[in-house]
């Protein structure tokens, strides 16, 4: 019989992302403590820009913006977000989203399922994801549950199950 297989991913659907940008956007204009601050969150480009006149503001705008990406199943460990900078009389925050899994972090994720996992598992980087696979199902789906455990400083979805 074959092998089955799935991949480690880190994506993030950018639709969803943009829809978490136009409700903090929408939000933002409508309370009452951003009245006439000139706050704002919005597209650069590929990064997120987030500006207001105060740098507790920005911050606000900032944590709007991460529930926004909660509420929409978004895990903010893909959420870059650089510290306020001062530009002239306005804070601003500047934003990216990270997806893909690096060289290094997909190295250990393979010794983690290397070490920890099933006897009979393979792991191998194929660019910015990590193929698993195996005789047996059941040692995919205990390689999950392991996985799922493991607190990563980036985002992971198991997709391809085969």
């Amino acid at each position: 019989m074959a092998d089955s297989s799935f991949d480690i991913v880190s994506k993030v659907e950018r639709q969803e992302v943009d829809n978490a940008l136009n409700q903090a956007a929408k939000e933002i204009s409508q309370r009452y403590d951003f009245k006439g601050t000139n706050a704002s969150i919005s597209w650069s480009g590929e990064k997120i820009l987030m500006e207001a006149n105060g740098e507790e503001r920005v911050k606000a705008i900032l944590d709007i913006f991460q529930s926004k990406l909660i509420k929409r199943g978004i895990s903010l460990k893909s959420l870059d977000a650089g510290e306020p900078q001062l530009s002239g009389k306005e804070y601003k925050i500047f934003a990216t989203i990270e997806e893909g899994i690096s060289q290094e972090n997909a190295k250990k994720v393979a010794k983690i399922i290397r070490d920890e996992g099933p006897k009979g598992v393979k792991a191998q980087v194929q660019g910015d994801e990590l193929r698993v696979s195996s005789k047996s199902r059941d040692d995919l789906q205990a390689v999950q549950a392991l996985l799922k455990g493991q607190d990563f400083d980036f985002a992971v979805q198991f997709v391809n199950y085969r």
